[in-house]
């Protein structure tokens, strides 16, 4: 664990010294990123290809996540849970299981670009928080970064990530090997968007129950628990009587698809992003974090051979960007170098907090 004296140390060192002691967590932080979006991408093709249930396969995988995290984070070890930080804790399961649900369905019926993106909704939250507990001077620029991520949305929806439906004609593509997508509409993307604040929603949770960040890594454990038991009913009904469109219960096996979703969608990406909180000061709904997401996604794209316009992406990203930061921006004036707030939850980021991953 880090001491508050060596923090204070590496505050009252220069910026260039500062950066060279992040740049490896955010080279790792990136290729934890590439790691779960690819994940995602081999998730997509299983499901699509397969037609496997949805719900089913976020079971198949959440229940071994949840016996890895049990094993990495023994909550029943240290200090004893008290009922205040459990109950939220199996309360946040309920509602992981929810956001696992409805952003699957999304991902399925809107494709990985859209599902991806529209996990930054979340922001919307600082919106709330204006409202609620901000000043009316800062409460308009929030409005219009509402607006500005409504409307990347609403572009998503019309095709403008897609060679197909760019804006640009001559990115039009023949190739037999592009998988062509559709105009979806704004009302399809309303799942994987309200996904996404559910997603928004149980991180601030997290936050606010836990003191300490290997408190947070236990309760964590007992988070992810709690959803594999709220979506084990679900999943055993959808297997006994099936989804329409699925392939009537069954689940063919992948290993790649299952692996990596396993590994890299639900336990890598949970310590990468606790790495950059607590370290890099950065939160999942920020513009620093969609930058990277986004760079991750046209590899991908590519590698894939999707249905992919990089002008109609780009400039998607750059408006969804553009919102996030004026809806989740602070009152500049009351920085401190010392500080640095969540934007989700008003909290600052306490340097006894600090503590390494588990071995």
């Amino acid at each position: 664990m880090m001491s508050p004296n060596k923090l204070s140390d590496d505050r009252g060192s220069p910026p260039h010294f500062r950066l060279k002691k992040q740049t490896p967590l955010q080279i790792i932080h990136i290729i934890a990123n590439f790691l779960r979006i690819w994940s995602i991408y081999s998730m997509y093709r299983y499901i699509s290809q397969t037609g496997a249930s949805v719900v089913l396969f976020q079971f198949a995988c959440l229940a071994p996540a949840s016996i890895l995290f049990f094993i990495l984070q023994k909550p029943w070890k240290g200090r004893p849970l008290s009922n205040t930080q459990v109950v939220p804790s199996v309360i946040n399961g309920g509602i992981t299981a929810l956001y696992m649900i409805l952003w699957g369905k999304g991902l399925k019926s809107c494709g990985p670009v859209r599902a991806i993106l529209a996990e930054y909704s979340g922001a919307v939250l600082g919106v709330l928080s204006a409202v609620l507990y901000g000043r009316r001077s800062h409460l308009w620029k929030k409005i219009g970064g509402l607006i500005a991520m409504l409307a990347s949305f609403y572009l998503l929806s019309e095709g403008w990530a897609t060679a197909t439906y760019s804006p640009l004609p001559w990115e039009d593509r023949d190739d037999s090997e592009v998988q062509t997508e559709q105009v979806l509409g704004l009302k399809i993307m309303l799942v994987p968007i309200f996904a996404g604040i559910l997603s928004a929603l149980r991180r601030v949770i997290a936050r606010r129950v836990s003191i300490k960040n290997q408190l947070k890594r236990r309760l964590h454990a007992l988070t992810i628990a709690s959803a594999t038991c709220f979506m084990f009913p679900i999943a055993m009904w959808d297997m006994i009587i099936g989804s329409p469109s699925g392939s009537g219960g069954k689940l063919p096996f992948s290993t790649w698809a299952f692996f990596s979703t396993i590994l890299f969608g639900n336990i890598l990406i949970f310590y990468a992003d606790s790495i950059a909180e607590e370290r890099l000061h950065m939160v999942f709904s920020s513009p620093r974090h969609l930058m990277a997401a986004g760079a991750c996604i046209i590899v991908m794209e590519n590698a894939y051979k999707m249905d992919f316009s990089l002008f109609g992406f780009t400039v998607c990203c750059s408006i969804l960007g553009f919102g996030i930061y004026e809806a989740t921006s602070l009152e500049r004036s009351r920085k401190d170098s010392s500080r640095n707030p969540d934007l989700l939850n008003g909290e600052s980021v306490d340097p006894n907090q600090m503590s390494t991953l588990p071995t």
